[in-house]
């Protein structure tokens, strides 16, 4: 028997995570007020803490997370898209740490020629 497992990509992990958001801040905003007693609700309670279960699968551990998660359990304080901004303010500082990273690589790039790097002349820098 194999062990096979499913890798997804970082690209789709985090749109996995947008989508879920978006859909939990609906539901909290427009559907759950409409049918429950809003945020006092327990099935609100329940989405809260599975939403961030699952965030924290797909994204890892990032504290934008916890304030959304406390602000959520705040009555009045559902009418805010909590879950859909911290995963997109998790995006954007994931891309601002890859592009700092790719213009550090850039600043220093790798010598092409790893026995020259000592600075000493070569005999052909000679003649």
């Amino acid at each position: 028997m194999t062990h096979d497992t499913v890798t997804i990509s970082p690209g789709s992990r985090f749109r996995a995570a947008m989508v879920l958001a978006i859909v939990a801040d609906a539901l909290q905003i427009i559907v759950f007020p409409l049918f429950v007693e809003g945020a006092l609700s327990p099935a609100d309670d329940i989405l809260d803490f599975v939403i961030a279960a699952v965030l924290v699968h797909l994204l890892g551990w990032h504290w934008e997370f916890l304030p959304s998660f406390f602000a959520k359990l705040v009555p009045g304080v559902d009418l805010v898209p909590f879950w859909t901004m911290a995963v997109a303010n998790v995006y954007r500082k994931s891309k601002r740490i890859v592009v700092t990273a790719e213009e550090g690589c850039e600043q220093h790039p790798a010598l092409k020629d790893p026995q020259h790097s000592s600075g000493m002349p070569t005999q052909n820098e000679h003649s």
